[in-house]
């Protein structure tokens, strides 16, 4: 990370125009079209990591960090496959807590933005 992408105290960071590079989701985790994620860390610290991460349409599996995040644009939503929960829609302003080990798949419709700080 470098120098000039860490949150300064009292600073603005425009995570919503920050310019993400994006590379295609490993085939192995495609569900569904041919999606690409982004992201660029912001900062780090014991707390844990802030980032933004970005994912264009299409469905993908993960499996998931600790992890607290806030969509600030896109629709998409989460399944759960385990443990298994109700799938949640996601839309800006969704606040979305994640477990480590948690195996989902993320089925975009409008490309995502989140900002999120995960362990």
């Amino acid at each position: 990370m470098s120098d000039d992408l860490r949150l300064i105290t009292g600073a603005l960071t425009d995570a919503p125009g920050l310019v993400l590079e994006h590379e295609p989701v490993p085939a192995d985790q495609v569900v569904a079209g041919a999606p690409a994620t982004g992201y660029q860390a912001l900062d780090s610290s014991e707390a844990g990591e802030i980032g933004v991460w970005e994912m264009t349409p299409g469905a993908m599996r993960d499996v998931e960090v600790d992890e607290v995040f806030v969509v600030l644009s896109g629709a998409a939503t989460v399944e759960f496959e385990h443990p298994i929960a109700d799938p949640i829609m996601l839309a800006p302003g969704a606040v979305v807590r994640l477990e480590a080990g948690m195996k989902t798949i993320w089925t975009v419709r409008e490309t995502l933005r989140k900002v999120f700080i995960s362990r």
